[in-house]
């Protein structure tokens, strides 16, 4: 009878073994699969769509050597951080849960709130931006119907603050989801939305070109004197490389992705070629939306691609692309923003092992994106002061 009984209770035990990870935490089931698509959601987002404009600031042939590069700083980085997930040992070492935790493992003392600083301002830009980008493909689709109802000739001029005000609510809801590891049908859902769109975006714009459009384009953008001013030049393109830069941006965010693999095979090598495929399939995306989008558009492409075909026929078509928008952003907010801020930080310190190793054998790389922030920063500014001259807070264009 006692046999009987701790056997069973080593069964019992064993089960519930079985159901957790060797951090005591419940055992995690994503592969590189799911980590892909949380990859391809967290990157193609509203910054594909300034992806023609920019092009058509970098012209031919500084526009695709821009995106390439950038493709290949991003895949260098994110085999770093994955690196990073355990320490000191990339496979055997501690788990690190969030971006910061990775951060105090591997660096410790001030660059801590120096990262952290980074990070946080990083997010609420990023929660800025996909809030007024989801509330303007909301209102271009009540624009586009009433356009659409009663005839081209109505200003249908409607507010963005509604639906921006939509939007935090859908915000709030969805962040009542406890887990990250259960947003997997949302980021799922998520990529297949940026899918759509682009690829709306881009049979739209090839439709454009085979139409026998003759957009006026250069090996070197959009021409001084023509165009622009010469200073007007040197901040566009500042900016151009700014969007670039954006629209590749999820590090801050790989760690928390990570943290949602198996443990079988080691999490590194699987994020490393979700990272490949996630970051191949996002390059692939971007170039053929920047450059076909330029090629439609030429010197003149709007920041948002889709704009340029109007609110009028076929309305129907971007209004489907316009709501995937505003879904793949909800998506988006959800895995890129809202889990790193609300996973809770430790107090745990380190050594300073991988991330160390490799900021001190590649300082030139770190200097080159000092760099980059700082001439995109230099752009934004200008184009900010700018558009603030025109702006009234509270009122819909007329």
């Amino acid at each position: 009878m006692y046999l009987e009984q701790a056997d069973l209770e080593g069964n019992e035990n064993g089960g519930t073994h079985k159901n957790l990870d060797d951090d005591g935490r419940p055992k995690r089931t994503g592969t590189w699969v799911t980590a892909s698509a949380h990859i391809i959601t967290a990157v193609i987002g509203s910054g594909v769509l300034s992806l023609a404009w920019a092009i058509a600031q970098l012209g031919w042939v500084a526009g695709p050597v821009i995106l390439t590069a950038f493709s290949f700083i991003t895949f260098f980085t994110s085999t770093l951080l994955a690196d990073s997930y355990r320490s000191p040992d990339p496979v055997t070492g501690k788990r690190n849960y969030t971006y910061m935790d990775a951060v105090r493992a591997n660096l410790g003392g001030w660059k801590v709130h120096l990262c952290g600083l980074a990070q946080y301002v990083n997010l609420i830009g990023i929660t800025i931006g996909y809030t007024i980008t989801a509330s303007i493909s909301m209102v271009a689709v009540k624009r586009s119907n009433c356009f659409h109802k009663h005839g081209h000739h109505e200003k249908c001029n409607i507010s963005n603050y509604p639906y921006m005000i939509i939007f935090a609510c859908i915000q709030i809801i969805l962040s009542q989801i406890p887990n990250f590891h259960k947003l997997s049908w949302l980021s799922i859902l998520a990529a297949l939305m940026s899918f759509s769109y682009s690829s709306i975006g881009l049979g739209l714009s090839l439709a454009k070109v085979a139409g026998g459009g003759h957009a006026r384009t250069s090996l070197t953008g959009t021409k001084v004197g023509v165009d622009v001013t010469a200073a007007q030049k040197v901040w566009k393109a500042f900016q151009a490389i700014g969007d670039i830069a954006f629209a590749y941006a999820y590090s801050t965010v790989l760690i928390e992705i990570q943290d949602t693999i198996k443990s079988s095979p080691p999490e590194n090598k699987a994020m490393k070629k979700a990272s490949f495929v996630g970051i191949l399939t996002t390059t692939l995306f971007y170039v053929l939306c920047g450059c076909v989008g330029y090629a439609a558009f030429g010197n003149d492409a709007p920041g948002n691609f889709l704009t340029g075909f109007g609110f009028y026929e076929p309305f129907w078509l971007i209004d489907f692309a316009n709501v995937c928008i505003a879904v793949h952003l909800i998506g988006a907010y959800q895995i890129g923003v809202e889990n790193p801020i609300c996973y809770s930080d430790s107090s745990v310190s380190y050594d300073l092992p991988i991330l160390q190793r490799f900021l001190g054998s590649h300082r030139s790389s770190l200097f080159l994106a000092i760099d980059v922030s700082l001439a995109a920063a230099a752009g934004s500014i200008e184009g900010l002061v700018i558009s603030l001259k025109a702006y009234k807070p509270f009122q819909s264009e007329q």
